[in-house]
């Protein structure tokens, strides 16, 4: 994918639509991701796809949101990709209770921000 405005909302639908996943799956509920393998493999890959996608989005889209930690999350990504035997439960299920509505925020703003404006009539 080629950066351009088309590919950044493309990407933040996409990782919008991820963590709407993580949030169906868990029912933001602790129980239920500590219950089930499926569901923590589920939210592990939507996590992993999250921080490959954020990398992909344009820096100066990146820019606008200086308060999300864009290097943090490629590093998680990596824990995710490549350290996986090291992964924490308690670190995932934080990632997802504190740091996705976060992200999603960030996400929401950025989306509203590269969206085309349509001329007034």
């Amino acid at each position: 994918m080629k950066p351009s405005p088309q590919t950044d909302l493309l990407l933040l639908e996409h990782i919008q639509e991820r963590i709407s996943r993580i949030a169906s799956y868990t029912n933001r509920e602790r129980a239920a991701f500590y219950d089930s393998h499926l569901i923590q493999d589920a939210v592990l890959r939507n996590l992993q796809t999250i921080a490959e996608s954020t990398q992909r989005l344009s820096s100066g889209l990146r820019a606008t949101e200086p308060n999300v930690p864009w290097r943090a999350i490629a590093g998680f990504r990596n824990v995710l990709a490549h350290d996986y035997l090291e992964i924490d439960l308690e670190v995932i299920w934080s990632v997802v209770e504190q740091d996705l509505p976060k992200l999603a925020a960030a996400v929401d703003r950025m989306m509203h921000a590269a969206s085309p404006r349509r001329p007034r009539t």
